[in-house]
């Protein structure tokens, strides 16, 4: 028997992963307060959205969920997560996110190794069926070239925690989203499950 036109074969895998996962403030809630306590700073740190950029998130109509695989050590998922949770609740009640620790499965851990490691955090974005949309990690462009800078010599010196460090960031994050989400609502099946 021959597959469809359309499917994803590790939606088991996703679906599976995505309910071992925790609802946002829960995984706060779940960890080592110390470590909680940074995300709970950095979240007062993170910028509003521009009425630009949430013009951009909203208005789509579809289902979305991100999957963060990270730790709560982490001060790479300290400052994405937050951010990623401002999003979700500027597009509204149809975008979910969710946290998934690191060491809760070694398939998950093998699954998004890049460069043969294990990095953190990885996000997944998944439509309502959970086929995958995409995958981004550990870290975004604009903290890599900080990191360059820092490390290597290559450009201006820069920190990640300034204020135009994570406008720059969560920038980046909102063109990611928005991307998913576009393909989300031109996705054929979709289209033809929503009649739109």
């Amino acid at each position: 028997m021959s597959n469809p036109i359309y499917y994803d074969k590790r939606e088991d895998f996703w679906r599976k992963h995505w309910a071992q996962a925790s609802e946002y403030d829960d995984f706060i809630l779940e960890q080592d307060q110390n470590h909680a306590e940074k995300w709970r700073n950095i979240e007062q740190r993170i910028p509003d959205l521009t009425p630009e950029q949430a013009e951009h998130l909203q208005g789509y109509d579809r289902e979305l969920n991100i999957l963060v695989y990270g730790g709560i050590w982490c001060p790479d998922c300290q400052r994405q997560a937050p951010m990623l949770k401002k999003i979700t609740e500027t597009i509204g009640p149809k975008a979910h996110i969710r946290i998934i620790d690191r060491d809760t499965s070694q398939e998950l851990k093998d699954e998004l190794r890049i460069l043969g490691a294990t990095r953190v955090p990885m996000i997944v974005i998944l439509s309502e069926d959970f086929w995958e949309v995409g995958r981004y990690g550990d870290r975004l462009l604009n903290v890599y070239r900080a990191k360059a800078a820092r490390e290597i010599g290559r450009g201006p010196r820069a920190g990640v925690l300034s204020p135009k460090a994570l406008e720059a960031e969560i920038s980046e994050w909102v063109d990611i989203i928005e991307r998913a989400e576009i393909m989300l609502r031109l996705s054929p099946p979709l289209r033809r499950r929503h009649n739109d």
